[in-house]
């Protein structure tokens, strides 16, 4: 059999993510393994068998579609989307947000205690990237709430803050412990993640009650509501793999099959599809979560800890320094040429 490409897996990647090259009669018993190129760029091979080839996205290329090719294999041209850097210089440790009009709100989170000079950014949807919000110590979690107004907690404080147009905050909700996760439900509820085990469910005056009970993390909780109106959290512990659970309007706990290797953010998208970024080493990318059956991963890149949508379906992931871009994630695992 001639050698040929015939898959691509995943079909989106950030830099640094690893890709697979599927195909048939890769020549990798001769002195040399064969030269990967994604778009122009020469790509690191990490793998590299008869029917698979492993292949590290290099760095500096244009955002969009980028081909990928084999030296000596013949044939159609595979591609991947590549997601283009779309705000840098950050400290994110959870999901980024976005407002109805676009807008992206990213973090400078700063380590434990930290007073930076600027606590919240906002990124147009041209790039350009605002200095926002100043004052709040070790912002962590955001959340947009039924009218559009922003939240923003403070790991730091346990303190859950109001972000104003103008940038001021005010106090919404007070002793949450270590407040991570963030999500309000239709009504106005604001569920907010403790790390240290509790999930608190806050109504619109800021009043506070125990909601679940979880194990608790070594990281952070992420949250988001589903289309069932169900909570969605993830927090990864010291165990090698950590369930998605599920949380119902009366509180109780259900892990669901899903599981992964540190689970960081998670985002619905405007058609009600469960996204989830997990950041174990070596295989960090973002999962698509379907309704039955196993995750499948539609993005590759090191280090991701955010996922968020905008109301057009457009995509940001996120390391702690840099958000990338991409227009829309293709959903199918596997992409024939």
């Amino acid at each position: 059999m001639p050698p040929r490409v015939t898959a691509i897996h995943p079909l989106g990647a950030i830099e640094g993510g690893r890709i697979d090259i599927e195909g048939a009669g890769f020549p990798v018993n001769d002195q040399h393994l064969p030269e990967v190129r994604i778009g122009e760029a020469p790509a690191r091979l990490v793998f590299a068998s008869p029917t698979r080839l492993g292949a590290i996205v290099p760095s500096g290329l244009d955002a969009g579609r980028a081909t990928v090719r084999v030296a000596g294999v013949p044939g159609e041209t595979a591609f991947i989307d590549i997601a283009s850097p779309f705000a840098t210089g950050l400290h994110q440790v959870d999901n980024p947000v976005f407002d109805r009009e676009g807008n992206l709100y990213v973090t400078y989170s700063g380590t434990r205690g930290q007073q930076v000079p600027v606590s919240i950014f906002r990124v147009r949807p041209n790039r350009t990237r605002e200095t926002f919000s100043s004052g709040i110590v070790n912002p962590t979690s955001m959340a947009i709430d039924p009218q559009g107004r922003l939240y923003a907690s403070s790991r730091f404080e346990g303190t859950v803050y109001r972000v104003q147009q103008d940038g001021s905050s005010d106090v919404f909700a007070t002793d949450l412990g270590v407040a991570c996760g963030l999500a309000f439900a239709a009504d106005g509820t604001l569920f907010v993640g403790d790390r240290s085990g509790t999930i608190f469910k806050v109504d619109p005056t800021g009043r506070a009650k125990t909601f679940a009970s979880l194990p608790a993390s070594v990281a952070a909780f992420h949250l988001a509501i589903g289309p069932d109106s169900a909570l969605f959290v993830t927090g990864p512990t010291l165990a090698p793999y950590d369930p998605l659970y599920r949380i119902d309007a009366g509180g109780a706990v259900t892990p669901t099959a899903a599981s992964f290797g540190r689970p960081q953010g998670l985002a619905f998208d405007p058609n009600g599809t469960l996204f989830v970024v997990e950041a174990l080493a070596g295989s960090s990318g973002l999962y698509r979560v379907p309704p039955s059956g196993a995750p499948e991963l539609v993005l590759a890149g090191p280090g991701l800890v955010g996922v968020a949508f905008d109301p057009a379906g457009i995509l940001v992931v996120s390391t702690n320094e840099t958000a990338y871009r991409l227009p829309r994630p293709r959903l199918s695992a596997i992409g024939t040429v």
